[in-house]
């Protein structure tokens, strides 16, 4: 699961950069070519990322609270999350919205739920 996280959040970055930069591939934009597409993209993408680091996490530090160590990587997953969505204000290929940074947050709550949820043997 370690590797799937940081092969995940690899991608999350480049897409990132690719869209800050106004050159996201046109099949990649199409995935959102939808009403509230890109609303869905954030909920998944960072559902994802949450669930695959709080897995990893959860499974290298075993003799940890669950609920300390998931609340250290929410808290820190949503202060990156905000910080890249306000960021988009100084990006002219991007625009900041609040909806698209609440979806994202209720990506990273359930994302963190199904993890908790899985029993880690």
């Amino acid at each position: 699961m370690k590797y799937i996280s940081v092969l995940f959040f690899i991608f999350i970055i480049t897409v990132i950069f690719l869209a800050d930069n106004g050159s996201l591939p046109r099949s990649v934009r199409a995935i959102y070519d939808f009403p509230n597409g890109d609303k869905l993209g954030h909920f998944i993408l960072y559902g994802l990322l949450s669930y695959f680091i709080t897995r990893a996490f959860l499974s290298t530090f075993p003799s940890k609270s669950r609920s300390r160590v998931m609340l250290s990587i929410g808290l820190t997953l949503a202060l990156l999350i905000a910080l890249e969505e306000f960021s988009q204000k100084f990006f002219s290929a991007r625009t900041f919205d609040l909806v698209d940074l609440l979806a994202s947050y209720l990506g990273l709550l359930v994302g963190e739920w199904a993890a908790y949820k899985i029993k880690i043997s």
